[in-house]
């Protein structure tokens, strides 16, 4: 790849739109479930499946109940998008608050 077509491809790559938001990962096989936030939903997925399979996650119920029901148990959803031009200064802020009322809502452990 030519260096013009590299900067090109990474400048392209940090001007794509992020959506921020609340997720949820479910164990069918034990009914619970977690909520987090993310700064970028496109992402999490894979990273929490990755140090869950490795046996790295640091979300101890969540890491057990991987353990003993397997990646076939769990599901992964998007519970919520935030409005990137309405929180940008307040992200993290807004972000803890929405957390909080999911994990009430979900009846969940914040993760």
């Amino acid at each position: 790849m030519r260096m013009e077509d590299r900067k090109a491809a990474v400048s392209a790559y940090k001007k794509r739109d992020v959506d921020s938001g609340i997720y949820a990962v479910h164990c069918m096989a034990s009914g619970e479930v977690w909520v987090g936030g993310a700064p970028d939903l496109s992402k999490i997925q894979n990273r929490l499946w990755f140090t869950l399979r490795q046996g790295t996650n640091t979300h101890r119920s969540l890491q057990t109940a991987w353990n003993a029901h397997g990646a076939e148990a769990f599901s992964f959803e998007i519970v919520e998008r935030l409005d990137a031009e309405e929180i940008a200064h307040v992200r993290d802020r807004v972000m803890r608050e929405r957390l909080i009322q999911w994990a009430e809502q979900l009846r969940a452990v914040r993760i």
